[in-house]
């Protein structure tokens, strides 16, 4: 597929009152084209802080505080369907990830159930959560972990986005469908800003592990949209995983990143090989891991002695993401997704990471 094909026909939100959160963030940026094109009508979830400006003409916003619920209950009045994608990727500890992503679903089934006693929800609401592979928790056997896969997270981020589902779930019963990404790319992504820098600087890239392979599963960010939309058909029900069907090795992972960096900056790509794959020793990846989670703690208590306020964002890399890492890989089956809710990936790798890198430097940071 290239990236000017047309989006995945969604009749089904045609007119319908969406409420979206994490809009003005990464996978916001793909969403929302499609969303209009389906015909939507789009309320993006905002903060006083939040960055609006690049969001497509016919989009509202309204803003509210996931943490306190304070003006919830307004902006979900009314709605047909709520996106909640807003979540914290990189903390600095468990009371992080639950302060921001279960405190959040607290507060959003509150102001559902209040609302749906009064009636002032849509007829047919729908809820549909984005949480992550991170709630399953690791595979390195292919196909990976499907849908009926009892979840076994290894992290404080998984455990909170399982929980998330939980607090949800009780309120909201059959109402709410989940998709659990696996790594999502593209355009917009600072999570994997680090690594394509590192290929495009140094050439060289980091696989966990030491004489071992890292299988993983992706998904491009248009195709994570096209997830979303087949999410709110009337007949999706429960957990879904999604990929785009194929399985990956890191290395071979950025590989591929490596010949469109190379492409982008006019380089003779020679098939990825000038990308040197280094597999870390898992000893030194968690002293890495350490040193950098401590190093942020600490500008953490400085900042806020000093300026009254924490840190913005915590580093990509931490303890908690060295949960992950140290695992034997992370594949998921996305058979049920394209069985029932006819989900079609159209991404190739090769053509995401294009994308990804184009996208990167258009932002200039690359």
């Amino acid at each position: 597929m290239t990236m000017t094909e047309s989006v995945v026909y969604a009749p089904h939100l045609a007119g319908k009152k969406v409420l979206l959160t994490g809009g003005t963030g990464f996978v916001g940026r793909h969403l929302l084209p499609q969303l209009l094109e389906a015909g939507a009508q789009v309320t993006c979830l905002t903060r006083a802080a939040s960055r609006t400006g690049h969001l497509p003409a016919g989009v509202e916003t309204v803003q509210a505080d996931l943490s306190t619920g304070q003006g919830l209950a307004e902006a979900l009045h009314g709605k047909d369907v709520v996106i909640h994608m807003a979540a914290l990727l990189f903390g600095l500890g468990w009371q992080d990830y639950l302060r921001a992503n279960v405190l959040a679903a607290r507060s959003m089934a509150n102001a559902i159930t209040s609302l749906s006693r009064e009636g002032n929800l849509g007829a047919d609401f729908r809820f549909v959560l984005v949480s992550s592979l991170a709630a399953t928790g690791p595979s390195g056997t292919a196909p990976g972990v499907d849908d009926a896969t009892p979840p076994a997270p290894v992290s404080a981020y998984g455990w909170s986005k399982m929980l998330t589902e939980q607090v949800l779930g009780r309120a909201l019963g059959q109402s709410l469908v989940t998709l659990r990404p696996p790594i999502i790319y593209g355009s917009g992504d600072k999570g994997l800003l680090p690594v394509f820098q590192g290929v495009m600087r140094a050439r060289v890239a980091v696989s966990p592990g030491a004489g071992r392979e890292f299988p993983v599963s992706a998904v491009h960010a248009d195709d994570m949209a096209q997830a979303v939309l087949c999410a709110c058909r009337p007949e999706a029900c429960g957990v879904y995983h999604l990929s785009d069907g194929e399985a990956y090795t890191m290395s071979g992972f950025c590989r591929v990143m490596g010949v469109a960096v190379d492409k982008a900056l006019g380089r003779a790509p020679h098939e990825g090989r000038s990308v040197r794959v280094v597999r870390m020793p898992l000893p030194v990846m968690a002293c890495t891991a350490g040193l950098s989670t401590a190093f942020a703690v600490a500008a953490d208590a400085v900042s806020r002695r000093l300026l009254g306020r924490g840190l913005r964002r915590a580093p990509a890399w931490n303890l908690d993401k060295y949960r992950e890492a140290r695992q034997a890989g992370w594949l998921c089956d996305n058979s049920r997704i394209c069985r029932e809710l006819g989900f079609a990936p159209r991404v190739s790798l090769e053509a995401g990471m294009t994308e990804a890198v184009h996208g990167y430097r258009r932002e200039g940071w690359l």
